[in-house]
């Protein structure tokens, strides 16, 4: 699997990734923490300063066909 952490690309196996996902999603209080697609992650770090905006942002990110990880209030 790849996996996207800011400008970088790294390959690994899925239990390393779900390990990176739990650090991840402790990182981001309110908002997007990673989204994924097929054999393809982004970890990635989008803070919501509300309820609208965090549904607005994973609409986008699902119409194009990724799955959203995100922790809400």
């Amino acid at each position: 699997m790849k996996v996207k952490v800011m400008n970088h690309l790294y390959q690994m196996n899925r239990e390393k990734y779900n390990g990176m996902l739990k650090i991840a999603s402790e990182q981001v209080p309110f908002g997007i923490y990673a989204v994924e697609k097929d054999d393809y992650a982004e970890l990635r770090c989008d803070k919501c300063d509300s309820m609208t905006q965090l549904k607005k942002l994973t609409r986008q990110f699902r119409v194009n066909g990724f799955k959203v990880f995100s922790n809400g209030r």
